[in-house]
């Protein structure tokens, strides 16, 4: 809550390899700003919509240049801190600062993933333990899905007699019993497991077990089979067919059941490449098949000539599995630790591979170099990889696409808690819609006053403002109102109607500036 509602100022579009004044239209957004508050920005627009977020925040090894805020003194730290921490929380180490900064952020985010929708979060050991509770309180023990293991080296640190050789992506969802992930195409690792042994003229198969935990089977799964060679099989101690007889007969009449070379092998059904429409994911993901920090170092490499100056960035490799595993074609993706672009830079990559239309909104503040000097991240070094994804760099054709350039803007409400004016009619008006029906505002020709800002449920809403005068709901304006419905929700400085016309006629008054919800 005290956190200031800024809004997005438009910058620039970029569309077709050039740069315009115009806004693209393309959904696809960088923000240049602190996240905390543009996080807060996007609430109107996406609350509730955003399908599936990655982010790699810093890692908190001592090591990095700290650029967002865990100013202990700062106002907004130290009423957190009174409120939710208590005393325990004056004498802060870095981790209750990490804390202080993580916490706020994931609350945000939170309220903008879909119900459907799920998040991934890559952290090392300095955090992961300290992330998961305070994601428990936020997202709920019950929507914790996996902590993955991500292999990020190929061969140990020489420095180290035990050095670490993965990171974590802990993964959430908004609400597990609603999320559903995808199969993931098979690796080229896993591709090599299928195999035509008999030479089957539907191609290659890879064979799987057919036994199962006798716990909950039924009676027809206790059956006798019997092999090629006159060999009689039983189900294993403690165990079933996983397939009814009649199942079985129907697979082995197909030739989909597999007794080895010799037919004289425990059977297991033929699983055949033409029809995997993918597999399923483990939580152990291998540098082999998602990549490692050395190829992402190569993958900046070839974009900038250098390594841009980050020190661990993530392989597009890496994200394209998250991708893959939780967006479907036209899904809307968010970073808010944008750092290199790799999140653009796979869903640019995948759209063209698969035709998909998903959205990316990245999120980067500035950071300093080593003589404290701030540098501009999100332009020079993000937007910039996208420009070059999309345009084609080194040897690799581009991906087309446009995004949207944004900076912070300016509070919605001055220090005084008034409608701060210079920000424009058009953004108010978006705020004020959405706080009402945390949907955002369609503007299209109508045939009411100026004030009507859209129907929602039944409701239609009216802000009668102007930043001139002084507006009144009167019987005047109550007579410029064409929209029919069940309530009217009417914001004005002033009201000079009766509470009795008011209730008879199911019309709610809101003063401005005092009525209007902040969040």
């Amino acid at each position: 809550m005290d956190v200031p509602f800024k809004v997005l100022e438009h910058s620039y579009g970029f569309a077709d390899g050039k740069q315009m004044v115009e806004e693209t239209g393309s959904g696809n957004k960088i923000i240049h700003g602190d996240n905390l508050e543009a996080l807060k920005a996007l609430l109107p627009e996406f609350e509730g919509r955003i399908k599936c977020i990655y982010i790699d925040p810093p890692y908190n090894t001592g090591n990095e240049n700290w650029v967002y805020n865990d100013n202990v003194n700062d106002p907004k730290i130290k009423k957190w801190l009174k409120q939710v921490v208590g005393k325990e929380g004056e004498d802060l180490s870095r981790h209750d600062k990490w804390l202080c900064m993580i916490y706020p952020r994931m609350k945000l985010l939170h309220k903008l993933l879909a119900d459907d929708g799920a998040i991934f979060i890559s952290l090392d050991d300095n955090e992961q333990a300290n992330f998961r509770l305070i994601m428990d309180e936020i997202f709920g023990t019950a929507n914790f899905v996996a902590n993955i293991m991500w292999q990020k080296r190929t061969s140990p640190d020489a420095r180290l007699n035990l050095g670490p050789a993965h990171d974590f992506v802990v993964c959430y969802a908004k609400t597990k019993r609603t999320n559903k992930f995808n199969l993931v195409p098979l690796t080229q690792g896993r591709e090599k497991d299928y195999k035509n042994p008999d030479k089957d003229v539907r191609g290659l198969w890879a064979s799987v077990d057919i036994t199962g935990q006798k716990g909950h089977a039924t009676e027809n799964q206790f059956y006798e089979i019997e092999t090629p060679t006159g060999r009689k099989l039983f189900p294993p101690k403690n165990r079933c067919w996983a397939i009814a007889e009649t199942t079985f007969q129907a697979l082995r009449d197909d030739n989909r059941i597999w007794f080895g070379k010799n037919g004289n092998a425990k059977p297991r059904q033929k699983k055949f490449l033409f029809e995997s429409e993918g597999t399923t994911v483990w939580t152990w993901w291998t540098n082999t098949e998602v990549g490692h920090n050395q190829e992402a170092a190569k993958e900046l490499l070839e974009i900038f000539g250098d390594e841009a100056g980050f020190e661990t960035p993530k392989p597009t490799r890496l994200i394209d599995r998250i991708l893959r595993l939780a967006t479907k074609k036209d899904d809307i993706v968010l970073d808010s630790f944008a750092g290199s672009g790799t999140t653009g830079h796979a869903i640019l990559n995948l759209n063209k591979q698969d035709n998909g239309n998903r959205k990316f909104i990245l999120i980067q503040i500035d950071e300093t170099d080593k003589t404290g000097n701030a540098i501009d991240i999100a332009e020079t070094i993000t937007a910039e990889r996208i420009r070059r994804v999309i345009k084609g760099y080194a040897d690799k054709e581009g991906t087309s696409g446009s995004f949207d350039f944004y900076e912070l803007g300016a509070p919605l409400f001055d220090e005084e808690g008034n409608l701060n004016e210079t920000i424009g009619i058009i953004k108010i008006r978006s705020y004020i819609f959405y706080t009402e029906t945390k949907k955002p505002i369609q503007e299209k020709a109508h045939k009411d006053n100026e004030a009507y800002l859209g129907k929602q449920n039944d409701t239609a809403y009216y802000f009668h403002y102007k930043p001139d005068e002084t507006t009144s709901l009167d019987h005047a304006f109550l007579a410029t109102m064409k929209t029919k419905a069940g309530q009217y929700v009417v914001y004005a400085d002033n009201c000079l109607v009766t509470k009795e016309f008011l209730a008879k006629h199911n019309i709610i008054f809101k003063k401005i500036p005092r009525d209007i919800t902040r969040f």
